[in-house]
């Protein structure tokens, strides 16, 4: 078995156990290998893209029927505690917790972990999550193309657990942040929706048939991206942020993943972004001056930069139009200068704009301020993560009468 040495340069705590998966579980169990019949209603049947946060996201799940899920259970009923874990694809390695009262089947490339009694689930998943055990899986991994782990390195991931006591209040203290995360999204998918009806209200459906019709350039100045040389790119945050597209999008803002040194084209703080290559139309709004690489576009309004809220919502209100243009091309979508040039827009009266400015913009700065509370705490939880999982940070707890 691996050394704690291996994995971490802190001493691990002398009440604390190294040991492997399959130890803290009662059971890892494979997913089915065959392709299910997928239905309208039916079964959630759990894929990696219903983790990838480390939560559990049953939105957009794939439904199955009944015999199908009895087929896919056979072997282990998912039930509540009990983890899901993605041991192949992009977001391979992650894993979440079942909630209660739900009733699901996996769908390829995940694994159920049922963890015993001896065992705090959320402590487990959030083991597993954590840097430690992101480096010693990327190691771990194989494949050229699609990255996967074998069940035999799944069930000897290496483990190391304090106390169950200490479980409790790790987990504790990590759950409490990614609630209060949780909240803010949900406060913000709110808000969004609030702002995006009242613009369909003013400029959609209650539209005038003598507002000028126009193409995009009469209402806003936009930038198409270019790529900077490779050789200029680096993740020590040097230089100048740079997004490239759709990867690098988020609720609202783009992450920082990658800087350069040598930009060519910028977007200014609060200018809408807008993805232009495979897949086009995905949307975020800059949060500092960065650079836009080829596969991003950035807008903003003409006569007031600062209106950047009818901006972001007018573009909103174009982009099941917009994403006709990921169908165009031989190899990948996309859409260039000469399209936005052209394409049509229906312009309102100046006056309507900027009351819808001052109306909407309380909204959107609300938004804003919750997303920078997000990253604040993102942080925090992500300083704490691997401090509290190695033992480093100790949490005082009281035993259960």
């Amino acid at each position: 078995m691996i050394r704690w040495s291996e994995l971490s340069n802190t001493p691990l705590p002398d009440d604390w156990k190294l040991v492997v998966l399959e130890d803290v579980c009662d059971g890892v169990f494979d997913c089915p290998h065959s392709t299910p019949k997928i239905v309208d209603e039916g079964y959630h049947l759990v894929r990696t893209p219903d983790i990838i946060t480390g939560k559990l996201d049953l939105s957009n799940t794939y439904k199955v029927p009944l015999s199908t899920y009895k087929e896919r259970v056979k072997r282990a009923v998912p039930e509540s505690g009990d983890l899901l874990f993605s041991r192949e694809g992009t977001y391979f390695g992650i894993a979440a917790t079942i909630p209660e009262n739900v009733k699901l089947c996996l769908g390829q490339r995940m694994v159920l972990l049922k963890p015993n009694s001896n065992y705090y689930p959320d402590f487990i998943k959030y083991w597993i999550n954590s840097p430690i055990i992101k480096q010693y899986l990327h190691i771990s991994r194989e494949g050229s193309v699609a990255e996967r782990l074998n069940m035999s390195t799944i069930r000897q991931i290496p483990v190391a657990t304090p106390p169950l006591q200490t479980q409790k209040a790790i987990a504790s203290v990590l759950a409490s942040l990614d609630e209060k995360i949780d909240l803010l999204y949900r406060q913000n998918k709110t808000l969004e929706a609030m702002a995006e009806t009242l613009f369909r209200q003013w400029f959609i459906e209650e539209a005038e048939d003598d507002w000028a019709s126009g193409v995009i350039p009469n209402e806003f100045d936009f930038t198409m991206g270019l790529s900077p040389p490779g050789t200029s790119y680096n993740e020590e945050l040097i230089g100048t942020p740079l997004f490239q597209g759709n990867a690098d999008f988020t609720f609202r803002f783009p992450q920082n993943r990658v800087f350069t040194t040598e930009p060519k084209r910028f977007a200014e703080k609060f200018d809408t972004l807008i993805s232009v290559r495979a897949p086009v139309g995905a949307q975020n709004m800059a949060h500092e001056k960065c650079c836009i690489g080829r596969g991003v576009a950035a807008f903003r309004y003409k006569k007031n930069p600062t209106y950047m809220t009818y901006c972001y919502y007018k573009l909103m209100s174009l982009m099941d139009e917009i994403k006709q243009f990921d169908d165009t091309g031989t190899v990948f979508g996309s859409i260039n200068k000469k399209d936005f040039q052209e394409f049509p827009i229906i312009i309102p009266p100046d006056d309507m704009v900027e009351k819808f400015e001052n109306c909407a913009s309380p909204i959107n700065h609300r938004i804003i301020g919750n997303c920078l509370q997000i990253q604040t705490l993102e942080k925090l939880r992500d300083t704490l993560l691997p401090k509290l999982m190695s033992g480093e940070v100790r949490v005082n707890y009281e035993q259960d009468n």
